[in-house]
């Protein structure tokens, strides 16, 4: 163990998401930093913590990058915190205060702690860092919700698509319920890709394009030619911000078929009917809402009347049973 120096600096959410690791480099580059983000949460759901953790004194030029980083802060006058651990596992601290969690049948949990010994939970775990997406905030934790409920009424699943997987949480969910699905998970930050494939290998989970596998790409949306070869989708994933969402609704609308059942999050309460109305214009009508504070998880299904259309000879895709109606 070596001396560390931590710099703290609260944010909202939309900063800590444009958060990379290359940004910090440039600003130091005696050592590179690393960043790992806290999702406070609760009745605040726009406040967020970013801590940096660097092996030498941070410089002027660091923090006043990290203060770039996070236009709220420098706005409001705030200076970073600036704290030595000496001799310490900045690692294992980082963990602190991130308790295991449950969410349906999920035992969430860091490497600081055990698997849950109950045989009808399903252990995940997967550490604070780079990427977003530790189960702790509610905006995860609804999609956890919504995907075992999905399992508890019979939904079958065999392509699936996770759009802004953060850290890997919700494609190793599904892998999880329907262990023979090919599932395919993205994202537009290669940090965020590069931590999914750590946390895939951390959980024995296999890397790979076929069945019972997990595809990573870096993607901006549904741009990359894996996610379009891949579809339709019968189920879709997207735990992202409103904007983005509303944004994607004509690509995911493209890459599903009738009865797709898609699942979003990210959003907050006053954003939803913007949310629902994007997607409504593309054949989806939502099922089901799940409420956590102020973030609701919305589960949708596209009609039958949208139904995809590639090639005469293909196959229509099994999709999610005939349990619809129940959703």
């Amino acid at each position: 163990m070596t001396t560390t120096w931590k710099v703290s600096l609260p944010c909202t959410r939309d900063e800590a998401r444009m958060l990379s690791e290359d940004q910090l480099f440039i600003a130091s580059s005696d050592s590179t930093p690393t960043i790992v983000v806290s999702e406070i949460g609760g009745k605040h759901p726009d406040k967020w913590m970013i801590d940096v953790y660097c092996e030498t004194p941070p410089d002027t030029a660091l923090i006043g990058t990290l203060l770039q980083l996070s236009p709220s802060a420098e706005q409001s006058g705030f200076q970073p915190i600036v704290e030595i651990l000496m001799d310490e596992d900045w690692v294992t601290l980082s963990q602190q205060g991130l308790e295991p969690l449950r969410a349906g049948r999920f035992h969430v949990h860091t490497s600081s702690d055990k698997p849950s010994a109950d045989p009808g939970l399903i252990s995940i775990c997967i550490d604070a860092g780079q990427a977003f997406g530790t189960g702790h905030h509610e905006t995860t934790t609804g999609c956890l919700h919504s995907l075992d409920r999905l399992k508890r009424t019979g939904h079958r699943f065999r392509n699936i698509a996770d759009i802004g997987t953060g850290t890997g949480l919700l494609a190793f969910a599904a892998h999880h319920l329907w262990p023979e699905a090919k599932i395919i998970a993205s994202d537009i930050d290669p940090v965020a890709v590069a931590v999914t494939g750590d946390n895939a290998r951390q959980n024995a989970i296999q890397l790979g394009n076929r069945k019972s596998q997990i595809r990573l790409v870096q993607s901006n949306g549904l741009d990359h030619p894996a996610l379009k070869q891949r579809a339709p989708y019968d189920l879709i994933i997207a735990n992202i911000l409103a904007g983005p969402l509303v944004a994607l609704a004509p690509q995911i609308a493209a890459a599903s078929g009738a009865r797709t059942v898609l699942l979003l999050a990210g959003l907050l309460t006053r954003q939803k009917a913007e949310v629902v109305r994007a997607y409504r214009r593309q054949g989806f009508r939502l099922r089901h809402t799940r409420l956590a504070h102020e973030w609701p998880c919305l589960t949708l299904v596209k009609s039958q009347k949208y139904g995809w259309i590639r090639k005469p000879h293909r196959k229509k895709s099994p999709l999610a049973s005939d349990y619809f109606g129940e959703i």
